[in-house]
């Protein structure tokens, strides 16, 4: 599986808080949209979404990606 479609799969099945949180974490740090935030993490080319997040976020989301599976 790609990084990419674990973290599709990963922000699907978050709560929308948590998918807020994620994109506005990843649009505040790099300077763009939520769209261009969402396009980056789930491009076929996209590294693991913890390198695109700053903390503390970051490490609240590799606890969550821990308990999915997905980390």
């Amino acid at each position: 599986m790609t990084n990419a479609q674990k973290t599709y799969g990963f922000l699907r099945n978050a709560d929308a808080r948590v998918r807020d949180q994620i994109i506005g974490n990843i649009t505040s740090n790099y300077g763009i949209s939520r769209s261009e935030a969402f396009d980056e993490v789930t491009d076929p080319d996209a590294e693991h979404l913890l390198d695109y997040l700053t903390e503390p976020v970051r490490s609240a989301t590799r606890v969550l990606m821990q308990r999915a599976g997905i980390a």
